[in-house]
């Protein structure tokens, strides 16, 4: 929502213990969201069938019918008898600040969720990717893919200004790849007590974005990689372009890609969510999309694309 005045000209310091106030707002928009519903999403979009895991209410259903809409597996979403799904309210006035509060609701059920009788009925995942949930949940999922041997990717993002050094050691020891962007991954050396080095003894490979200035991965052993964003880029607005670089990254993984073709592919799809406002609703085509990826990496990383994108 939007108001069209400054929420500091209704606020009397003197009497903030009484506060009490009410804004009339000019629109409401809802959109789509939820991290992992944003990362099937773009991989639905680029024509892969990602599989759901979480915890969503009754009200999920209409929500359900887009994201199958759009080639996401949503068989195994637990559905909470009792909670709403969770969700984000936020109210910005006209310098940006804003009154926002966040709703948990069904998203504590995922620790409810056990991942092997999804996987025997869905098969062996390439991933699990762990991303931000119920801490409970995500320290359940990620000590089943330890156990079981299901290669995971810790991507714990929100959560890590909430969790403790504990937890987040948790959540990223072992992972094949840990993702982050440059101010989590500083937080996660902060909290871990782990060097940027440690980490790289516990994960495969560490994958930072860095926002317009694009991405680096690394791993033990190896000189760094670093890639430009796309070229040509109109922001508008921010939410859920991570999301969407994950997404091409994993798409491009999935689909036998090097890392470098896989940061290119989505370091692509970001750039469509950033240029949209909602983190699901941009829209291309197969020509448009390997265009942009001549346009940005040149014609072998189309080239490499082009055979898989649907």
């Amino acid at each position: 929502m939007t108001f069209g005045g400054k929420f500091a000209d209704s606020l009397v310091v003197e009497q903030l213990d009484k506060l009490s106030v009410s804004f009339l707002v000019s629109d409401l928009e809802i959109r789509r969201g939820g991290v992992a519903a944003n990362m099937c999403f773009g991989l639905g979009r680029l024509g892969l069938s990602p599989v759901l895991v979480g915890a969503a209410g009754e009200d999920f259903a209409d929500y359900r019918s887009w994201l199958e809409r759009h080639g996401v597996d949503c068989a195994h979403v637990r559905i909470s008898e009792t909670q709403h799904t969770a969700r984000f309210v936020c109210t910005t006035d006209v310098t940006g600040a804003q009154f926002a509060s966040f709703y948990p609701g069904a998203m504590s059920e995922a620790r409810l969720v056990e991942l092997a009788p999804i996987v025997a009925d869905v098969g062996a995942p390439s991933y699990v990717l762990i991303g931000a949930d119920d801490p409970d949940g995500m320290l359940r999922h990620t000590d089943e893919c330890r156990t079981r041997g299901y290669p995971f990717i810790a991507d714990p993002s929100q959560q890590l200004a909430f969790g403790e050094g504990a937890l987040i050691r948790s959540l990223i020891d072992g992972a094949a790849y840990l993702f982050s962007n440059e101010y989590e991954s500083a937080m996660i050396e902060q909290k871990t007590g782990w060097s940027a080095e440690e980490i790289l003894d516990r994960v495969g490979t560490q994958v930072t974005t860095l926002g317009a200035a694009g991405v680096r991965i690394t791993r033990q052993g190896a000189d760094p990689l670093e890639l430009h964003a796309a070229k040509d880029v109109v922001a508008i607005e921010p939410t859920g372009v991570g999301d969407a670089f994950r997404a091409g990254f994993l798409g491009a993984l999935a689909w036998g890609l090097s890392e470098e073709h896989a940061a290119q592919v989505g370091c692509v799809l970001a750039a469509y969510v950033v240029e949209t406002v909602g983190p699901q609703d941009y829209t291309f085509t197969a020509e448009q999309f390997l265009a942009r990826l001549d346009h940005s990496y040149g014609g072998d990383a189309a080239e490499a694309v082009r055979p898989h994108l649907v």
